[in-house]
């Protein structure tokens, strides 16, 4: 076999281990909301168990993008992609840490029932989800249109992140009592506000792998 057809099939393989990653990470901001929706002590501490082979899936991926940079000398095309693997794993290893600190503020409040029931913070759990599935599919088939997107649903996580705060504060200065069930959902709010965050800097290394343009801290490109 040829040093091309070897290249293209370890890069074929890092790809699958990118994936992989993600769809795991998917999985683990579902269940860590459905652990708090249910107070589901068991499917919490699943998440944190879950997230510690989501952080090792991270040096695999890591060790092997420079594996292929110290071995093939890629051409800038193929380096753009290695570095932007190496990026993206880093964001999905933190998203699987914030889907681990929603299991374990759903660990604080089991044993109690929920202030109120969860509205919002499904809806900003199932917006995260989305968006990291878009950014996954974004990156496997250099496809801008669907990073862009990512863009579109950070807005509505956030403006879900408000209401959710403005709510809880509200409930929190009429009754003193509530706040430590309060603040738990405050922090698990922000915890998916961002996840939402790291999706939006996967998109951001898309833009780059593609077209070769940085576009944090700078402006975004338009649609």
């Amino acid at each position: 076999m040829d040093h091309k057809r070897v290249f293209d099939q370890e890069m074929g393989e890092l790809k699958d281990t990118i994936l992989k990653m993600g769809v795991m990470v998917q999985g683990l901001i579902y269940k860590s909301v459905d652990s708090l929706k249910k107070l589901d002590k068991e499917l919490a501490e699943e998440v944190i168990k879950e997230d510690e082979r989501v952080d090792q899936l991270e040096l695999e991926i890591d060790e092997k993008c420079i594996q292929l940079v110290a071995l093939r000398q890629p051409e800038a095309s193929d380096l753009r992609f290695l570095m932007t693997g190496m990026r993206i794993a880093n964001d999905l290893e933190r998203i699987g840490d914030l889907s681990e600190d929603i299991a374990q503020r759903t660990l604080e409040l089991a044993g109690q029932p929920l202030l109120k029931p969860l509205i919002d913070i499904p809806k900003m759990a199932r917006l995260a989800q989305e968006s990291v599935g878009l950014a996954l599919d974004a990156f496997i088939n250099c496809d801008l249109k669907k990073a862009k997107e990512i863009w579109a649903k950070e807005k509505e996580v956030d403006k879900l992140r408000d209401q959710v705060h403005d709510e809880l504060v509200e409930i929190m200065s009429k009754d003193s009592s509530t706040v430590g069930k309060a603040i738990p959902l405050l922090l698990v709010s922000r915890h998916l506000e961002r996840i939402s965050d790291h999706a939006t800097n996967i998109c951001e290394d898309i833009v780059y792998m593609v077209e070769g343009k940085v576009v944090k801290h700078s402006g975004r490109p338009n649609n």
